[in-house]
């Protein structure tokens, strides 16, 4: 068993932290990498990012947001419960090295596995700008801490609640009129990170994003993070979950990914159903 010590709500209650014992992990966890989580014997296994790690405490942190039925059940352990299963760390770790100057843009819950990134790039001593957006003023999260570990910060929101009033990619724009980055790191939603992509590449700047949101089963097994990058077939969990922002078939992606929303609802809807009763 794998105990929660520390359960925090973020965005309104659909974003939740938790700071899980888990000493082994801590130790070995690199930014990038990922855990399987599995709440009791007939859950499903879920992949989440490390986004912080305590190797003193024994403890690894993960944020999730309430989606589906396996979320939804996830967010119902409190203090003291446990996962039963916590495996990890696992996928290819994130490439840190100095090269300069490093735009970083997360959006959503991608801002999660975006921060330890950040945090490892100014350790190597490169100049940070963190840009970090959400729908509405209410769902941006980890936004003090990725301040602190930038040196130049934007928070956007679509509603315009808060900072600028539109999406992270205006601020990109904005920003390469002015320098061009060595580096562009995206973790969010597809489709921002696509967006990412098609602004950087007449550029020609490196462009790394993270397909987190793809993964399933997370060891290669089930083939549903299967996703073409620069015309080979790879899978996010084992050959990623990081790869080249400009060689990836977004909109086969995409269009995969619209295939299970349906699913997605049904299993959501059917959680909350048995909850209510």
């Amino acid at each position: 068993m794998f105990k929660i010590v520390k359960r925090d709500e973020m965005a309104k209650g659909t974003v939740i932290l938790n700071e899980i014992k888990a000493p082994s992990i801590a130790r070995k966890a690199k930014p990038g990498q990922f855990v399987i989580l599995k709440a009791n014997e007939t859950g499903e296994r879920i992949p989440l990012t490390v986004a912080d790690k305590d190797k003193k405490k024994g403890t690894i942190t993960i944020i999730y947001q309430v989606v589906g039925r396996s979320t939804a059940l996830f967010s119902d352990l409190k203090v003291g419960d446990g996962y039963q299963d916590v495996i990890g760390p696992l996928g290819k770790p994130t490439t840190l090295e100095n090269v300069g100057l490093v735009v970083c843009v997360g959006g959503g819950t991608g801002v999660a596995v975006l921060y330890p990134i950040i945090r490892g790039l100014k350790q190597m001593e490169n100049r940070v700008i963190s840009i970090i957006g959400a729908r509405t003023r209410d769902l941006i999260i980890l936004e003090r801490e990725i301040e602190a570990a930038s040196d130049e910060f934007h928070i956007c929101t679509d509603d315009g609640s808060f900072g600028h009033h539109g999406f992270v990619t205006d601020v990109l724009r904005d920003i390469l009129k002015k320098e061009i980055p060595k580096l562009v790191v995206a973790v969010g939603p597809v489709p921002m990170m696509k967006s990412v992509s098609d602004i950087t590449r007449p550029y020609g700047i490196k462009t790394q994003v993270s397909l987190n949101p793809i993964m399933i089963d997370g060891t290669g097994m089930c083939g549903g993070c299967r996703v073409l990058v620069d015309g080979e077939n790879k899978f996010a969990c084992v050959d990623g979950p990081e790869f080249d922002g400009h060689k990836v078939d977004f909109d086969q992606l995409i269009q995969r990914l619209q295939a299970y929303r349906s699913e997605e609802k049904q299993s959501s809807e059917t959680h909350k159903c048995k909850l209510d009763f």
